[in-house]
């Protein structure tokens, strides 16, 4: 039977780095190198001849006059874990209940270039749109039914902003103070803060599942849990007005308040419980408006109009 001569192969990487092992080894005087320094070198080799741009990415270099080509970093945010409250109302819209897509879609997208500029970001959601605890009491329902079903809503709200965050690829949890496992995880406080460490965005449903107590309160509850830098409150406005500045056109803004300060003049920007235990450990209080596209992020870079809470009374 006649051999046919066999076609030479492809070098394989082995291949080079067996000569390269070679190669270095000679000038020691050493006969062959440890497999390991010569995987070592093969790298650093691969790398010292890959290209500036591959795939897209730049490569850093230094040059002999000690200046890189590589685009200054990003600077830090200025927060590194928040807390959002944002009420039933904003995911309203301009409607007068109920749910608007557009709008969840919109604050999903704010809360992604938030994630994305280097925060961990927690949210509560309230459920004025659906339903109010208070109003169901004040008209004659039992205080803690009408509570309750408050809760609910806020578990209604909570999905809704889950799924408009799934449908522009980002990674979040709803979880309820309510257990309710058949829609979503329960509230447990480690668990939680795993999410939070795989830089999922999480959604705490059900105010602090206890009749009440507002979702401000279960906010400002969660944001200490989490060890929060700060939770903010997202409004209509741009910060904490002396009244309604759409009622009143002449009503002062303030720059930074102390807890003090919206306690006793009642400026009701949060209920009481919540400034009181924000206070008692330390929490800042950020309100901003929610209205404006991308205002979060601009928050994060220390841009966006706002009033903080926090600190000492004002001389």
């Amino acid at each position: 039977m006649t051999l046919l001569p066999r076609s030479p192969r492809p070098p394989a990487p082995s291949d080079h780095l067996s000569g390269l092992a070679v190669a270095v080894g000679r000038p020691f005087g050493a006969g062959r190198i440890h497999i390991l320094q010569a995987v070592f070198i093969g790298y650093g080799l691969s790398w010292a001849l890959m290209p500036l741009h591959e795939g897209g990415s730049t490569r850093k270099t230094r040059y002999s006059n000690g200046e890189s080509n590589m685009a200054d970093p990003s600077p830090e945010p200025r927060y590194k874990r928040l807390l959002i409250k944002l009420s039933g109302e904003a995911l309203m819209g301009s409607s007068g209940c109920g749910i608007d897509t557009d709008v969840v879609t919109r604050l999903a997208r704010d809360i992604n270039e938030a994630s994305q500029a280097g925060c961990e970001i927690a949210t509560v959601v309230g459920g004025g749109n659906i339903f109010r605890g208070l109003q169901g009491a004040a008209a004659g329902m039992d205080r803690a039914n009408a509570d309750y079903m408050g809760m609910l809503a806020t578990v209604m709200n909570a999905l809704a902003l889950q799924g408009a965050m799934d449908q522009i690829g980002m990674d979040s949890r709803v979880l309820s103070a309510i257990p309710m496992p058949t829609v979503c995880e329960s509230y447990i406080r480690a668990r939680a803060l795993h999410h939070l460490a795989h830089g999922r965005v999480v959604i705490f449903a059900a105010g602090t599942g206890n009749p009440f107590f507002t979702t401000d309160t279960a906010a400002t509850l969660r944001a200490i849990e989490m060890s929060c830098d700060a939770v903010v409150k997202a409004t209509q406005v741009d910060g904490v007005y002396s009244a309604d500045p759409k009622q009143v056109p002449g009503a002062e803004r303030y720059d930074k308040l102390s807890y003090d300060e919206v306690l006793s003049r009642d400026l009701r920007v949060m209920d009481g419980a919540a400034i009181a235990l924000a206070r008692d450990n330390a929490l800042p209080v950020v309100v901003c408006s929610i209205e404006e596209p991308g205002n979060l992020l601009k928050l994060l870079k220390g841009e966006a109009r706002s009033t903080v809470i926090g600190g000492p009374a004002s001389p």
